[in-house]
């Protein structure tokens, strides 16, 4: 990673992207080691995941995921899904998070050296244009280890550093053979599974 120890750092987590992401790269994410991992890169100020959750069912099973990270040093952002039907009545759910990430990513900017943005969507290149114009260096995370690439040529290049997710397997990986990273707080595994995220439409919504 590209992070002067005395920067002043922030993590934007694209919560559905990184876990397609992850998926493609045959690799379960632990969200413990993952913040252990950033800690020691600088001066870690906020780690924030954004995530569209299902209100209308009892239990969703992005919700454990939810929970823990909400207790073990990350700042959830959520809001429903919407559900509605195509052209041709096919079912489709909408978790679009791209604009409360940038208007985070705006609004805690002045507070901070390096931002960190876990996506590979190429709308970001123009929050990654503003945060550089204000100063700010911008590491993107995504990969192009996959056929095809996850990340979008134009973020790529536009960001400051760009840092490939297989790269950081080693540090972030759930352990192979299924046991849990050691955390603080509840006594949930970190590495819970966000399923279904690969159902949601990220289109814009109207």
């Amino acid at each position: 990673m590209q992070i002067n120890q005395n920067e002043k750092v922030a993590l934007f987590i694209d919560g559905a992207n990184l876990h397609a992401t992850a998926k493609a790269l045959g690799f379960d994410i632990d969200f413990g080691s993952l913040l252990k991992y950033f800690r020691q890169q600088g001066r870690l100020i906020r780690a924030l995941y954004y995530t569209a959750i299902s209100e209308d069912q009892e239990y969703s099973s992005i919700r454990p995921l939810i929970d823990w990270l909400d207790y073990n040093g990350f700042t959830m952002v959520t809001k429903p899904t919407k559900e509605y039907r195509d052209s041709v009545g096919n079912r489709k759910v909408k978790g679009n998070m791209d604009i409360e990430l940038a208007v985070d990513a705006m609004k805690l900017a002045p507070s901070l050296d390096h931002i960190v943005i876990f996506t590979g969507d190429g709308d970001f290149r123009a929050l990654v244009s503003a945060l550089q114009e204000q100063g700010k260096r911008v590491s993107v995370v995504s990969t192009l280890e996959t056929k095809p690439a996850m990340v979008a040529d134009e973020l790529r290049r536009q960001a400051d550093h760009f840092v490939d997710l297989a790269d950081l397997e080693k540090h972030i990986c759930r352990d192979r053979n299924g046991r849990p990273a050691p955390a603080r707080g509840r006594p949930l595994a970190a590495t819970a599974r966000p399923a279904r995220l690969e159902e949601f439409d990220d289109e814009d919504e109207d």
